[in-house]
């Protein structure tokens, strides 16, 4: 049943992140999200229901007045909106610039295929970014991780801008990618460290919610950008922007204290991950999320060529419908806060995939006319925003005691699905490639989603 009895809910809200992530600072009964800054100390007692100071700048003082996370009420709003910018800097760097494939294809004189690899080798290198990212800001924290990502970025978007050829612009997009995977992985990472349990999967479903400004005006500004100015300024602007996000994070805490950070070589901390793809918990989640973003960077990476080349429309147009649809995304993330307990969420996002997946296929199989290919779209991504709040929020809570890696390997599931289906969908017949891909990928979020329902509430923490 997805709606237990209030009593079971209240325990598992109460029971947080399993005992194995903590410290001794962590009490099993504590039913708030603890801080990992200086303010917290070890005279907390058994009961304490209190938060904790969050950051190396919180002090007694402010305690006294702290309300969210064991943040003042102003600095937890800078928090929420500072962690969307990270997400929406990784969201604007994957999409923004999509209206502009079939522009690019023409110039560069080359395939949809090949005009993809671009979308392609910017989410390897997000991928691969974080996994090397992660354990360096698990050692060393994280706001010199974030600020050397930055810098990675605004070189290749800077080398971007002048790209001759579309193999120079593919290369610049895997040094994008591999700067932006900071702030992207760092999103979910940072409040990790801040929040457990029910909290934190409040927390990440607020921080979703509000970034869905970022998938929905992403390809509208994009599309606008390259209609007026050409798809170059495009990389311009993502360049400003990553310049704003670093000088802005002078303000943010760190939330890595430095007794917290972990130990040993660079060789041993590496080898974290082999222990993390050993918890079956942790791996199933990772394997939902990563099939479901396969399906939506399939989406994504095929809409320039299904809705302007072949249904006519215009680069603006399309950043219009991209936008639109992303609305969608946002309201499946918010309404999978709604189920008790939150797995449910994703077993039935995965259901109500399969009509909505069946449809979209039918319609590039057969050409049905454009309306129906929209309305199936917009079904399915309320079905995937279910899926992303759910996998998320479980993956990180079963993996919180090692958070740099644990988002790191989360992120870089996702991105080794999308990297493989973006350029699998613009094989052949774009609309064919398409719908055979996202029937395949539907059978894998189905396979993920019952294996994570079968997971029992209590051992992850939900």
């Amino acid at each position: 049943m997805c709606m237990d009895d209030k009593e079971n809910t209240q325990h598992q809200d109460i029971q947080g992140v399993s005992n194995q992530s903590g410290t001794s600072q962590h009490m099993p009964t504590d039913t708030t999200a603890h801080g990992v800054g200086e303010g917290a100390t070890s005279q907390e007692s058994p009961t304490d229901i209190k938060v904790h100071g969050v950051g190396e700048g919180a002090t007694s003082q402010e305690s006294a007045t702290t309300t969210h996370a064991g943040m003042s009420t102003g600095y937890y709003w800078f928090f929420i909106l500072f962690m969307v910018g990270l997400s929406m800097f990784g969201s604007f760097v994957n999409s923004m610039y999509i209206p502009a494939l079939p522009a690019m294809a023409r110039e560069f004189h080359c395939t949809p295929s090949v005009a993809q690899l671009g979308f392609a080798f910017g989410m390897i290198g997000l991928g691969i970014g974080q996994m090397i990212l992660g354990p360096i800001s698990d050692k060393y924290g994280r706001k010199r991780v974030l600020g050397i990502g930055i810098g990675v970025f605004v070189a290749g978007g800077i080398a971007s801008v002048f790209s001759p050829t579309m193999q120079f612009f593919i290369g610049c997009r895997l040094v994008q990618g591999l700067g932006a995977s900071s702030g992207y992985f760092l999103a979910r990472t940072i409040p990790a460290d801040v929040a457990s349990g029910r909290a934190l999967a409040k927390m990440m479903a607020l921080i979703g919610a509000i970034n869905g400004i970022a998938p929905a005006s992403a390809p509208v500004l994009g599309g606008v950008i390259a209609h007026l100015w050409g798809w170059r300024t495009i990389f311009i602007v993502l360049t400003l922007f990553a310049v704003i996000m670093w000088w802005v994070s002078r303000y943010l805490r760190e939330t890595l204290a430095p007794e917290r950070r972990a130990q040993g070589s660079m060789t041993e901390i590496f080898k974290g991950y082999i222990v993390l793809m050993k918890r079956h918990k942790y791996l199933t989640h990772v394997m939902l999320k990563g099939s479901a973003l396969g399906m939506l960077f399939a989406y994504i990476s095929s809409g320039p060529f299904i809705v302007q080349t072949h249904y006519g429309y215009s680069q603006v147009a399309f950043g219009l419908f991209m936008g639109f649809n992303a609305l969608f995304v946002m309201s499946g993330s918010m309404l999978a806060l709604k189920f008790r307990p939150l797995r449910c969420a994703g077993v039935v996002g995965a259901i109500g995939m399969i009509p909505t997946v069946g449809m979209m296929a039918i319609t590039l199989f057969l050409d049905w006319p454009f309306w129906v290919y929209e309305v199936s779209c917009c079904a399915m991504l309320v079905c995937m925003g279910m899926i992303f709040t759910m996998s998320n929020s479980l993956a990180m809570n079963e993996g919180r005691d090692d958070a740099g890696r644990a988002s790191a390997l989360l992120g870089f599931f996702g991105y080794v699905f999308g990297a493989v289906a973006s350029p699998l969908v613009g094989m052949g017949n774009v609309m064919h490639s398409t719908a055979v891909i996202s029937l395949i990928l539907l059978a894998m979020i189905l396979l993920f989603a019952w294996k994570s329902y079968r997971i029992a509430p209590e051992l992850m923490g939900q």
